[in-house]
């Protein structure tokens, strides 16, 4: 029997990965595989190679002859040149920085909103709750200087004569 490791196609239609897999030369791209020894996944940047290099090893020492692919990926792993005794046996594969958990993401953003002072605002429930405050501490003003206030009383009454009056004796009045 003789036996290949290839790639096995998976994923949707446009967004494929693929699992490394030793199977019968004689069997489908996707049919029954003897052993899952790595994958990969070409849609990400850069992409993803994980290799079971023991296993790998193995199969490439009993005979396993790897495609064309898969011998590409092996040789950017490391895997082929550990097989053949090339130097390299490091790879050249590439890692992509670790993203920081959201934890943390959300955890600074939360911060900085509480830190920034909100102007107005922004909902109704808030504008709800302002108006109640304000009702519930009425805004105290400022003592007025009496000559203010002498000075104002004419003013009040410009306005009362200026508004129609229901009654003629109350206009009469205010005019005396």
């Amino acid at each position: 029997m003789s036996t290949k490791i290839r790639l096995m196609r998976m994923g949707k239609i446009r967004t494929p990965f693929f699992r490394i897999v030793v199977t019968d030369s004689r069997k489908a791209r996707n049919g029954l595989s003897i052993e899952e020894i790595g994958r990969y996944v070409p849609g990400q940047e850069p992409s993803i190679m994980e290799v079971n290099s023991e296993r790998a090893q193995y199969w490439l020492g009993v005979g396993a002859q790897p495609t064309a692919a898969v011998e590409a990926i092996f040789k950017v792993t490391g895997d082929w040149q550990k097989f053949k005794g090339l130097p390299g046996t490091e790879g050249t594969l590439k890692f992509a920085t670790p993203k920081p958990a959201k934890s943390i993401a959300y955890e600074a953003a939360v911060k900085q909103a509480m830190d920034e002072p909100k102007e107005g605002a922004t909902t109704l429930k808030k504008k709800a709750q302002e108006k109640l405050a304000a009702k519930a501490n009425p805004v105290v003003e400022e003592e007025v200087p009496a000559a203010v206030v002498a000075d104002e009383t004419p003013v009040v009454e410009a306005v009362v004569e200026e508004t129609p009056a229901a009654d003629a004796p109350v206009a009469e009045a205010s005019a005396e």
